[in-house]
Order: structure tokens, then sequence, then C-alpha cells
């Protein structure tokens, strides 16, 4: 594999603003079955980087509703394939344990309650220095942007800063 892809995280923002409060046709909306947040914090991501990962089952893609990876869609997957160290195609990053180790364009996840984590916003803006008060994200399920963090209620946090992308696979 060539170098590291860059993570365009203006473009990935610029996708959250424009589609936080609508739904782009071009992807399903899952709201009524289980939520749209990680579908459309894929979608930000997929914005910023232009690649995906076809691999069955393990990849990171979304060619339609029914015909899609689970990290595209599920909190727990999308953590998964994000954080993954093995060196395969589309995005990726690394769990950071505190909000200075973050910039806009990456990921925070909520646990909700005790078994599992399940919502997944992307960070639009933060503040200098960043708090739960003034960073602030865009999200699906329940539609928000301009969003501060400290405004949810949660058992646990995390947080993705994406680190880039690797390139597809010369065929």
């Amino acid at each position: 594999m060539v170098g590291i892809i860059p993570y365009d995280r203006e473009a990935a923002i610029a996708y959250a603003h424009k589609w936080a409060y609508g739904r782009n046709p071009a992807f399903y909306n899952y709201d009524d079955i289980g939520g749209d947040c990680t579908n459309f914090a894929s979608q930000c991501l997929y914005a910023g980087t232009g690649i995906m990962n076809f691999t069955p089952t393990f990849g990171w893609y979304y060619i339609d509703a029914n015909r899609k990876a689970p990290a595209w869609t599920g909190v727990p997957y999308f953590y998964n394939f994000m954080t993954r160290n093995e060196v395969s195609p589309g995005p990726f990053g690394i769990e950071a344990a505190r909000l200075d180790q973050l910039l806009p364009g990456d990921f925070v996840q909520f646990q909700f309650t005790e078994d599992r984590f399940g919502h997944t916003p992307i960070i639009v803006a933060m503040g200098d220095p960043p708090t739960l008060e003034n960073t602030l994200i865009a999200a699906h399920t329940y539609d928000a942007d301009y969003r501060p963090l400290s405004t949810y209620y949660y058992q646990t946090i995390r947080f993705i800063h994406i680190l880039g992308a690797h390139p597809p696979r010369k065929q």
C-alpha cells in the first residue's frame, strides 16, 4: 500500500451541516429500524475520505439499504473498524482518552445503558480549550447540529480520532 490519504475534515463537517436536519436520498434512512446516527456518521466520514472497504462482513461500505457492512450503521462495529490494527482500505483512527486529543471531524460514542454503546455523533466545532460545553456535535436519529456534548445524559463516553485513510488495494 502507498501512503495514508489525509482526512478532509472540512468536507466531513460541511456534509454534517448540510444533512444534519435532512436525509441524503442516496442513503437509506434507518431511523425506524434502530436509528440513523452511525449511518450519518459514516456518510460524513466518507465525505471526508472517499474510500470504502468492501470486505464482506468486516469492511466499511454502503451499496444500498440491504448491502452494507455492519460497521457502516452499527455503533460498536463502526468503533471496531475505525480502531482496527490491521492495514486495510478505508478510514482509520485511534481511541482518544481526552477532548484535547480530538479535532472537529472526529467522532463521539455514548453508552446510554449498561450493555452497549448506542450513539455516534460527529464533532463539528470545539472551543479552546475544549470542554463538554463547547464541543459541539451533529447527529441523526436525535437530529442535531451544533449541539453541546454537555446536553447528553450518558453512562460512558468514548472518542475516535480519525488519522486518515488507507487507499484501496490495487486490482
